[in-house]
């Protein structure tokens, strides 16, 4: 008698209607949305996905969701919805939107990036140390380099005139 009863302990296993399973996936419900129509835990569904009978159920109502989705945006292009066409295009054709950003300078030239310092608060020894700072990172020494600091300032205030 003992054999009977152990056999029986436990909480009665709950029944999930397979083809409701498979309405409910087609409508691509969520697990706790399944769970409460069904009156039980999410944790349930997700044990019972594991099963192979299951699995196939859900995955065929969600495919099944899919098609029916798909159905509907063809029936709104047919309707003539220019916007579920482009957007139809871009998913199923790989159709895109080219958006091209161009920047112009002052009278439609390039923009200029350079900016020339204004050394002309510098000091003789502090255009002597930069200059040689220059020279030790520029494999020539350019023209802009004056071996005068004087003239150096002198040309960035033409450049920069305040």
């Amino acid at each position: 008698m003992d054999e009977i009863q152990s056999s029986r302990r436990g909480r009665k296993p709950v029944h999930i209607d397979l083809v409701e399973l498979e309405k409910l996936s087609s409508l691509h419900c969520t697990d706790e949305e399944m769970a409460g129509w069904f009156g039980v835990s999410t944790r349930t569904i997700e044990s019972r996905r594991k099963r192979p009978e299951f699995a196939e159920v859900m995955q065929r109502g969600r495919a099944r969701g899919r098609i029916s989705v798909r159905r509907a945006q063809m029936k709104l292009l047919e309707d003539g919805s220019g916007t579920m066409g482009v957007w139809l295009g871009k998913q199923i054709l790989g159709q895109r939107d080219v958006v091209t950003n161009e920047h112009i300078g002052s009278g439609g030239g390039p923009i200029q990036l350079a900016v020339k310092p204004d050394l002309s608060r510098l000091s003789d020894e502090d255009v002597l140390q930069l200059r040689e700072l220059a020279r030790k990172t520029l494999p020539v020494l350019p023209e802009q380099f004056e071996t005068d600091p004087a003239a150096a300032r002198n040309k960035t205030s033409e450049v920069n005139p305040q």
